[in-house]
């Protein structure tokens, strides 16, 4: 048997192999490379809920017509279609459910920093009609479900507005 040195030796190798036709095309070099683009993106109709949080309101949608609010916002209401208005919650709300997360997606700076493990919290608003998911700032071995909380704005920079603000236990 012929002396191995090589991977390509190993694919030509004569002997009970059968000859790569690819052994050329095998050699493959890796480029490690960055890229970075510089856009502006528009909110749009939602730019109302993150300008709200910078001055510490948290923001909902109403229907007029059924009466369902909506938190995240919604500009059409999902189930008769009618144009939404801006209504103010005291942002207090009851834990659904939750997850503790022990890994970060690190799918834009603010979830890069979250030290792990940390909760995402399904909570019913007050007054709202759906879950709103978000970042709970508490103990996973506190955290349960029926959980009362509060809306708790940030005072700091953040890549993304909804990062402006969190829920925290709703003490007394």
């Amino acid at each position: 048997m012929a002396e191995v040195t090589s991977k390509r030796d190993i694919q030509t190798a004569p002997g009970k192999f059968e000859p790569d036709p690819w052994a050329d095309f095998r050699l493959v070099e890796r480029l490690n490379l960055e890229f970075t683009q510089a856009y502006t993106h528009s909110l749009g109709k939602y730019s109302r809920f993150f300008v709200e949080l910078e001055n510490g309101r948290f923001m909902a949608t109403r229907c007029d017509q059924c009466q369902r609010v909506y938190a995240p916002p919604r500009p059409l209401c999902p189930d008769c279609l009618a144009i939404t208005e801006w209504v103010e919650l005291p942002g207090t709300g009851t834990v659904e459910t939750f997850s503790i997360l022990h890994f970060s997606p690190g799918s834009n700076p603010d979830v890069e920093q979250l030290a792990t493990p940390y909760i995402l919290a399904y909570v019913l608003l007050d007054g709202v009609s759906t879950l709103f998911p978000h970042l709970l700032e508490s103990s996973p071995e506190a955290v349960r479900i029926g959980m009362r909380v509060q809306v708790h704005y940030r005072n700091r920079p953040v890549f993304h507005p909804i990062h402006l603000m969190c829920f925290v236990p709703l003490e007394g």
